[in-house]
């Protein structure tokens, strides 16, 4: 009787274990004692490289060039009269193999035309007093559970400065400071393989991050990220939105999305705007979570930390952000390589590989993300037999006017069909400007008919 009492109390601890959320995170005050010494506030390393190419952190650009027009949500290259260090290419590419990832390789392999100038590396992420304090608490209180895919004890600040897993650097990403909230006029062009660009679509958006409100009581203090948009172009796109919002705990709440066709006058809930859903602003030629570099719930992916790395990427690319024309920047096959900057910077690697019993068209995925923006810089796609397929690049252009990170838009390779599109880009008549949060009222699906943004 006694041995069967203790095996259903034994059975009963491995159900209890099995099921409940494990909870991960918070380092000792040790550990964090090392931000804003050794580490930057955010947790990069303060110290540059022993080269000398990567520089000391000197606390990001803060200051706005002379010529910059406050609240015009264009802002000039403060780096406009340096010049490249070096270039590379398909024919000088094996001198600098560890600092480029296998996607910028299979670019330079393919495209002959394809290379990168690669400048002096600037340190320009910087942030607000209010993101310092709130990491800072943030680092011995933020924990993960649910397998990583929820957070708990985090507010208004980098929540896992110092990270110890894949699912933390990648909550770091998803809920990286890019201010309040954003409004932005982008477009979106695909380059198809017979190098034609097209105008797929162009819409006015606005951006929420309800994340760095330190006020936890109010309506939405579960929601990191709300976005809303109405599309002007092309023409029988016109009037097209949408709204999509995304909870903190993606793993028991997931993400709440409407869109709004003209043509049909109907409102109707969008739960297929996630996972490898194509775009619904670039036909199709990218997929859903692969905004921003990666964007939504991770619930499908084993996200491992592979560690850090010292990588050629896309950096303070306010010339190409901003360039005043489209034909300027994009070429038949890839973005004119005069308009984009890269430079030497430490980044976190994280692979994704589908859990059992999932599905993606992307079975693995590798994402290097910037340690002073927590942005990711480079992503890579691999198909199920393993092959290199996609390589995005989203292109980083700070907002120094705010201080906040900003990947300003996205180029995404397809290097199987051999095209690519540009997605949020805000060149030619768009802006991005930082502006204060809208009423809640704003967020209800029916203002999308009434064309809410406008």
């Amino acid at each position: 009787m006694k041995i069967w009492k203790i095996s259903m109390i034994v059975m009963a601890l491995i159900i209890v274990m099995t099921w409940a959320p494990i909870i991960f995170g918070a380092v000792s005050a040790e550990e964090a004692a090392k931000l804003g010494k050794t580490l930057t506030h955010v947790g990069a390393e303060m110290d540059g490289n022993k080269e000398g190419t990567i520089p000391p952190y000197t606390g990001g650009l803060t200051k706005a060039p002379a010529n910059y027009k406050p609240g015009s949500g264009v802002r000039p290259d403060p780096f406009a009269a340096e010049k490249p260090l070096f270039s590379i290419n398909a024919q000088n590419m094996s001198q600098y193999a560890d600092r480029l990832t296998d996607g910028t390789k299979a670019m330079m392999k393919k495209y002959p035309t394809f290379r990168i100038d690669i400048y002096k590396t600037q340190r320009t992420v910087a942030y607000p007093d209010v993101v310092i304090r709130n990491t800072a608490k943030n680092a011995q209180r933020a924990k993960t559970y649910n397998g990583g895919l929820s957070i708990s004890g985090a507010r208004a600040g980098v929540p896992f400065p110092i990270p110890k897993d894949g699912y933390e650097v990648m909550w770091n990403h998803l809920t990286s400071f890019r201010g309040r909230a954003i409004c932005f006029r982008i477009h979106v062009f695909v380059a198809d393989n017979s190098g034609r660009l097209i105008l797929m679509s162009a819409y006015d958006a606005y951006e929420e991050f309800p994340y760095y409100d330190e006020d936890e009581t109010r309506y939405d203090a579960n929601v990191y990220f709300k976005t809303k948009w109405v599309t002007f172009a092309p023409e029988r796109r016109v009037d097209e939105s949408g709204i999509v919002i995304d909870k903190i705990n993606m793993y028991e709440e997931p993400r709440i999305a409407y869109q709004y066709l003209p043509g049909q006058r109907r409102l109707k809930l969008a739960p297929e705007f996630s996972f490898d859903c194509p775009s619904f602003s670039n036909a199709g030629t990218g997929i859903m979570d692969e905004f921003y570099g990666f964007h939504g719930s991770m619930e499908r992916y084993n996200m491992k930390l592979i560690g850090k790395k010292e990588i050629y990427i896309p950096y303070n690319t306010y010339r190409f952000s901003y360039a005043p024309k489209r034909e300027e920047v994009c070429g038949p096959r890839h973005l004119n390589p005069d308009y984009v900057r890269w430079e030497l910077h430490r980044v976190w690697v994280v692979e994704g590989t589908l859990k059992s019993g999932q599905r993606h068209i992307y079975p693995k995925r590798l994402f290097y993300t910037d340690e002073d923006s927590w942005n990711v810089s480079v992503g890579e796609d691999y198909d199920a037999k393993g092959y290199l397929v996609k390589v995005n690049f989203p292109m980083q252009a700070p907002s120094y006017d705010v201080p906040a990170s900003n990947p300003s838009c996205m180029v995404g390779y397809n290097l199987n069909k051999g095209m690519y599109h540009l997605d949020m880009w805000p060149g030619e008549d768009g802006y991005v400007r930082n502006i204060e949060p809208r009423p809640q009222r704003e967020w209800a699906p029916q203002t999308l008919v009434g064309r809410g943004i406008r």
